[in-house]
Formats: structure tokens, C-alpha cells, sequence
């Protein structure tokens, strides 16, 4: 339980926002960490996710898990309004109030009780989906500007042709959205997740510098990704922790 016990005695640090914050909480105090896996679907984030908690609980870490449409208030809204085939802007302001909901009463708390939090997909695929179907770069990332800037986000970058066969391989579909089937940019499903996804990881590739998103080779099997993944985090963990212990003596 040593680590455990480090990170409810790190020392308190003040919520970092992308633009100007949630006015009434953006002096509040966490001790916590933020860490943020992204990628595609099919790109094994939430088998690596339940890997890291697994190890990171058994160094006696708390832990929560976050993600995309969990919000008890609006997720059913996001999946409504996209079987009515809702306008671009508007699923964007959905995400962005499922994502306001869960920051504010899940997240940020978390982290003020001195939690590692870790999201399975952040605003970044929000970002990058819009980007790419013609929406202002300006105007997502104000929209999403009340959002906390995590400790560590990593992308797990994997081939288009990759992703179909793990598809394939679990029997499941090739997602409508997921594919870019909204956007027009081809009339067989195939062609369009190959061409769709193509245009995902370049726009994530153009956000890396802007929002620090570690680029992780995704096509590598799952013990291979999980034990880089886990060596990043771990020395990320042990830096912060020994700045922490400084700070406080």
C-alpha cells in the first residue's frame, strides 16, 4: 500500500484548463493524475486500460475509469440523437455536455481524492472527429476549452488494414460512424472506414505537438503495447511522486 498512501499525501496542484476553465472550480486542488488512452476502435484501449488498472491497483493505487458517452445524464441523448442522424454541431455540443457532466462530478473529484484517472478516449477523438467532417479546429477546441489538461496522453496508432482484420477477427461490424459513412467518401462500407480512419490519424498526428499526445505503435501485439505503455506510466508515477515528496518537505 506504500504507493497508495504517496498519492494521498502528494502535495495539491491547481487545475491547468485549455482555455478558461469552469469559473467556480478552477482554483480547486487536486492530488491526483489524469492519464488519457485514445485511439481508433478496435485499437485495444479498453483491453490496455484494464490491464494498467489491474497493475496500478495492485501497487495500491486508486483508480477510475472514464470514457466517452458515460454520463448517466446525457449518453442516452448522444445515442438518440445519432439515430436520427442529428446535424455535425449539434452531437458535438452532446459530447461536449456528456463530457462536462462527468468532469465535474466524477472526474475532477477523483482527483481532488487523490486518484489516477484513467479516461478511455478524452476530448481528443471529439477534436479529431469533427476536423475531419469540416468543422473549425477554432471552434471545437473553445468548445472543449473547459476541459482539464491531463498528466499523460497516449494515442495508440494502428494501420487501417490492421484494424479491419481485428474487426473480423471478433466477429463484430464495421461501426456507421466509425467508418465515416456520414461523410459520403465512398459507396462500400470497406473503403470508406479505410479511407475514414486514414483521415483520424492524421489529424491526431497534427494535434501532437498542440496537445502533447504520445504516439504509441499500435500494431505490436497486447503485451508488447501494455509493457510500454506501463513502463511510461510507472516512470511518469515515480517522477511526480519524488517531485511531490520535495515539494512537501
Amino acid at each position: 500500500m506504500r504507493r497508495g498512501r504517496a498519492v494521498a499525501a502528494a502535495a495539491e496542484r491547481t487545475l491547468q484548463f485549455y482555455g478558461h476553465g469552469i469559473p467556480y472550480i478552477e482554483d480547486t486542488g487536486i492530488k491526483g493524475r489524469l492519464i488519457v488512452i485514445e485511439g481508433p476502435d478496435a485499437s485495444g484501449r479498453s483491453t490496455q486500460i484494464g490491464l494498467i488498472t489491474a497493475k496500478l491497483e495492485a501497487a495500491g493505487h486508486a483508480v477510475l475509469n472514464t470514457g466517452l458517452k458515460r454520463s448517466e445524464l446525457i449518453s442516452e441523448g448522444i445515442l438518440e440523437a445519432k439515430r436520427n442522424f442529428a446535424g455535425r454541431k449539434t452531437l458535438s455540443l452532446f459530447y461536449a455536455a456528456d463530457f462536462a457532466d462527468q468532469l465535474e462530478n466524477k472526474i475532477i473529484p477523483a482527483l481532488r481524492a487523490g486518484y489516477v484517472v484513467l479516461a478511455d478516449r478524452y476530448i481528443y477523438t471529439l477534436l479529431a472527429r469533427e476536423a475531419v467532417r469540416g468543422i473549425s479546429r477554432r471552434w471545437s477546441h473553445n468548445l472543449f476549452s473547459f476541459a482539464i489538461v491531463p498528466d499523460l496522453v497516449f494515442y495508440l496508432d494502428v494501420e487501417p488494414e490492421e484494424l479491419v482484420h481485428r474487426v473480423f477477427q471478433k466477429n463484430a461490424y464495421l461501426d456507421y460512424y466509425e467508418s465515416g459513412a456520414d461523410m459520403g467518401l465512398a459507396n462500400d462500407m470497406f473503403e470508406s472506414f479505410m479511407k475514414y480512419q486514414a483521415m483520424i490519424a492524421k489529424e491526431f498526428r497534427r494535434m501532437q505537438k498542440r496537445y502533447n499526445l504520445v504516439i504509441i505503435d499500435g500494431n505490436r501485439s497486447i503485451p508488447e503495447i501494455n509493457a510500454d505503455l506501463q513502463k511510461r506510466i510507472d516512470a511518469f508515477l515515480e517522477s511526480a511522486h519524488a517531485a511531490s515528496s520535495k515539494a512537501t518537505l
